[in-house]
Formats: C-alpha cells, sequence, structure tokens
C-alpha cells in the first residue's frame, strides 16, 4: 500500500459501514467510514499482524452472537 487515499474492502460494496484503510508518512491509519473523523494510527508491522490474526480467526468470538 503506497497510496495515502483511503481504501475499503471489496467486500463493503456500497455500504458505508465499513473499515478504511491508508498507508501514510510511514503508518496505516484507520478509521469507520462512518465516523471519519475518529482515526487509529499504527505501525505497518502491528496491522500485518492483525490481519493474520484477523484471517486466522482469532476474533471471531467478539462477531458470534451467544
Amino acid at each position: 500500500m503506497t497510496s495515502s487515499a483511503w481504501q475499503k474492502s471489496s467486500y463493503s460494496g456500497s455500504n458505508s459501514d465499513c473499515v478504511e484503510v491508508r498507508a501514510i508518512d510511514g503508518a496505516i491509519e484507520l478509521r469507520e467510514s462512518d465516523e471519519g473523523n475518529v482515526i487509529v494510527h499504527t505501525t505497518p508491522h502491528k496491522f500485518a499482524d492483525f490481519l493474520q490474526a484477523a484471517k486466522a480467526g482469532e476474533f471471531d468470538h467478539l462477531t458470534t452472537t451467544p
């Protein structure tokens, strides 16, 4: 990711309730599309670790209804 333009997942479709991400000044920024003024900053390494964990299902329990 080399652009400073916000990107959202192709899985989001036309919904406005998605997470957007961008790389800027050597950092990664994330925001919710409907709350664009709240931005989370992290490093590329930590973001890669997070993505790997998400793909492995480590956070699935947070989205499952009991």
